[in-house]
């Protein structure tokens, strides 16, 4: 059997049975001392010695293909090179491309930057450039952490990683990040700083591109396993050549030359080299546990340190040194009264005791102040005892982090979420809370509490023409005033935004001597607000109008106070501001009413149960020239509405103006059917204006379909505007009636005399029609002012070349009376009351 062996043997090692050499094209890019390519171009470093020395037994060729990393990537996926040394695994690379079992190194990165640099944590990235090796793990790994946490960072990648440091060393970077093995190198020849900051730690392979060269990689994972089991294997040695000093060996000539000599003292000597080497080894393991530990504990974010059991510090991690300002020499053997405030020290004494003598863990929160008084903070400490073999305490270790930001962001969040940045007043939130607290308590003991609704009378004036500056300048100083005086039971907060509410409890069982308390503060309250001002150095005068509810009268519910507090505030608005009113019954009754004609206005518009009454106007012949029409309201529940009921309500709801397209389309209805008819062709028809409608952006164009769609001729067509109109916008209001003036309409200024027109405004207006107010024309008879300001009126229109006509002539001797002063036209029940359309159509 051996000789067959022999001979199969022969015959496969002859030339033809010969297999050619493996050749393998190895990526090689420059990241010594790991990978790189020496002065000959062959493949160099931990991972390419490592790879040498596994082809030279397996009689491999190396041939190294230089590129940079990212190429490098590209080529092992695209197959144009066979293997490609240091690659951490991933899971997208993992898919890319093939990777063997067994580790080649085990890496972690650094980052470095200048040495005045501070780097003490990720988070001090913030605003940095950080340069980083194009497509390496690196650049993933921060990429995402920068992104999680929202910093600021400018990326520098680079191509390779001697580019990456010498960024920094040419201003084009402040901070790059890299494996350790390659950035200690680098940065000491750069005279960089290697920060404590460590991150990603990683596994190393060779790979091969997808589904190729498997058994070379079976091939590497069996001599990395068995290499790394021998401590004299070239794999201990290649890591001692890249990162270690050389050890002085003594020649093993020299010991058998010696064993020649003396066997006996040669063994003694072997075994005692045996036993240094093995000493040597664990001193060495055990400065590097050291040294990774010392790493890692100075890179972490928080104070460690221990204590013995006079509480002097026999270790403090570097933050702690930072924080004092000192050398670990100096703090260490040095007690907590060297360091921080005398307050601070008995409350680090005392926790410091229950561990040392109670054996517990403890966890605090707790304020440190350093000894000068220079920093506080809020740290979450956390203390243990150490014991010895026996069990025995003879230590304590504490951790502690500094939450000191959080703390603050939390009360930050809380300012926000419960108070009024620009008063710094409760907001409505926490208002509403502690208001229905109050009345939680009030129920509870029986006791009476009110609330004050307080509203700043103008406010909206004020931001319109001083500007919300001023505004919130006039907020800031009336809540300084009303919180002027507060005691622990009255909470003042801002409601909403120029409404303040003064909740007062505690007002005792009499609810006599509970209204009067609140009548007297509310008086306080409305004499604060109305003191002057200043205003960004412009005087003003301001006031409040307040409405109170006492808590008997909601029946414990929050929302029922704050309504009926609206309501009775209301009242002391229409009361002309600058008062109070208390909540009373009547006040609700009212707006019951007022709520039900509005949805009852709002169904007789929406079916066209409304109808337009049309009113006589007269020449000094008394012969009819023109109508005015009015509205008119018949509802089948509550019956005939007047005017001046529903108007109102119109206004208020916001229905004004549908009402008034409604009025405009029927009019002009109205006049379609005149033109047809010779006893009205000639008349004009009135049609009244609310400021609302006549403000509506589509006021006109809305005038203009009605004309058209009813096909009359405009000139007949005679709107009748209030006063009110000129206070607000005057260009926009003369402009709005010239193009209305440009379609053939007149216009009438009704109720004239009772408003704000002055005579400069009236020379600006396109008006045809001046209409006294019926006001002047009632004791025309019987008051000589109401006669002097009717014969003024006449006077003006006759100057500007205006028509005026009289309303509200009731009597032969006012119309008679009337016609002396010079009136030209007129109107009221002695001429005829408003009626329907058929009964004019009749008449006339």
């Amino acid at each position: 059997m051996a000789l067959w062996q022999v001979l199969i043997g022969c015959i496969f090692a002859s030339p033809g049975f010969a297999s050619e050499p493996l050749t393998l094209n190895v990526g090689v890019y420059s990241n010594p001392p790991k990978i790189f390519a020496d002065d000959q171009g062959r493949v160099s470093g931990i991972l390419g010695d490592l790879l040498s020395e596994v082809a030279a037994r397996e009689g491999w060729q190396l041939k190294a293909v230089q590129c940079q990393w990212d190429q490098c990537l590209q080529w092992v996926e695209q197959g144009e090179i066979d293997i490609l040394p240091d690659v951490a695994w991933t899971e997208d690379r993992a898919d890319k491309m093939a990777f063997h079992q067994v580790p080649a190194l085990m890496s972690w990165s650094q980052l470095y930057g200048k040495k005045d640099l501070k780097l003490a944590s990720l988070l001090d990235l913030q605003d940095k450039r950080l340069a980083v090796l194009q497509g390496s793990v690196q650049q993933s790994y921060l990429e995402n952490l920068v992104s999680s946490f929202e910093l600021r960072v400018t990326w520098v990648p680079q191509q390779n990683i001697v580019q990456s440091f010498k960024a920094i060393s040419e201003g084009r970077a402040d901070v790059v990040a890299s494996n350790q093995y390659v950035g200690e190198q680098l940065a000491s020849k750069l005279n960089l700083s290697t920060s404590p900051v460590m991150f990603l730690p990683n596994k190393l392979f060779y790979v091969a591109p997808p589904r190729q060269h498997a058994s070379v990689l079976t091939t590497l994972d069996r001599y990395l396993q068995n290499w790394k089991q021998d401590p004299d294997s070239p794999y201990f040695s290649v890591l001692e050549k890249w990162s270690l000093p050389q050890t002085n060996i003594v020649p093993v000539f020299v010991w058998w030359l010696m064993a020649a000599l003396i066997l006996g003292l040669l063994l003694a000597l072997l075994i005692g080299q045996l036993l240094r080497r093995r000493i040597a080894r664990i001193g060495d393991h055990l400065r590097a546990s050291e040294a990774r530990l010392t790493t890692i504990l100075d890179s972490v974010d928080a104070f460690v340190f221990i204590k013995d059991k006079q509480r002097r510090y026999q270790y403090v991690n570097q933050k702690i040194c930072d924080l004092f300002g000192l050398k670990e020499e100096q703090i260490i053997g040095q007690t907590d009264e060297l360091f921080f405030d005398a307050q601070t020290c008995e409350m680090l004494r005392d926790v410091d005791n229950r561990v040392l003598e109670s054996g517990e863990r403890v966890t605090t929160e707790e304020t440190d102040t350093l000894a000068d008084g220079t920093s506080e903070m809020t740290c979450v400490s956390v203390k243990l005892p150490l014991r010895d073999a026996k069990g025995k305490i003879y230590a304590l270790c504490g951790i502690a982090t500094d939450i000191s930001e959080y703390r603050q962001a939390q009360q930050e969040l809380h300012q926000l979420a419960y108070f009024d940045p620009l008063t710094e007043l409760p907001n409505r939130r926490l208002l509403l809370d502690r208001l229905h607290q109050a009345l939680m308590h009030a129920k509870n003991s029986g006791s009476e509490g009110a609330i004050l609704l307080i509203d700043l009378d103008n406010f909206k004036t004020l931001n319109d023409t001083q500007g919300h500056a001023a505004g919130d300048l006039l907020l800031k100083q009336v809540a300084q005033r009303l919180g002027e005086g507060l005691h622990g039971k009255e909470t003042l907060g801002r409601l909403s935004a120029d409404e303040f509410l003064l909740v007062l409890e505690g007002l005792g069982k009499n609810m006599d001597s509970a209204v009067n308390f609140a009548t007297s503060q509310a008086r306080v309250l409305l004499n604060k607000v109305s003191q002057p001002y200043e205003l960004n150095g412009v005087p003003f005068s301001g006031s409040a109008s307040i409405g109170v509810v006492m808590f008997s009268d909601a029946n414990g519910s929050v929302e029922t106070l704050l309504k009926e507090a609206d309501l009775a505030l209301c009242d002391a608005k229409d009361a002309g501001r600058n008062t109070m009113r208390f909540y009373n019954p009547v006040m609700q009754t009212k707006v019951n009413h007022q709520s039900q004609m509005e949805a009852a206005l709002r169904k007789a518009l929406e079916e066209g149960n409304l109808q337009l009454h049309l009113q006589p106007q007269l020449d000094e012949g008394h012969q009819v020239f023109a109508m005015e029409a009015l509205l008119r309201w018949q509802d089948p529940d509550m019956g005939w509405i007047s005017p001046a009921d529903f108007i109102p309500v119109a206004e208020a709801s916001g229905q004004i103006v549908p009402l008034g397209e409604w009025v405009m389309l029927q009019a002009c209805r109205l006049l379609a059917g005149w033109q047809q008819n010779k006893a009205m062709a000639d008349l004009t028809l009135a049609v009244n204006i609310s400021a609302r409608q006549f403000y509506h952006p589509h006021f006109v164009e809305h005038v203009e379909y009605c004309i058209t769609q009813t096909g009359i001729e405009p000139r007949y067509l005679e709107l009748e505007i209030t006063e009110s109109l000129l206070i607000d916008d005057l260009e926009n209001t003369i402009n709005k009636m010239n193009l209305l003036r440009g379609m053939g309409i007149s216009f009438s200024l009704d109720d004239f005399g009772t408003g704000y027109a002055s005579l400069g405004y009236l020379k600006r207006l396109p008006l045809s029609q001046l209409k006294i107010d019926q006001t002047f024309v009632r004791d025309l008879l019987s008051d000589p002012n109401d006669e002097a300001i009717v014969s003024t009126i006449v006077a003006l229109g006759k100057s500007l070349d205006l028509k005026v006509i009289a309303e509200g002539v009731e009597t032969p001797e006012q119309a008679q009376r009337l016609k002396e002063l010079g009136c030209q036209a007129f109107q009221g029940y002695y001429f005829g009351r408003p009626a329907p359309e058929a009964h004019w159509l009749t008449s006339l």
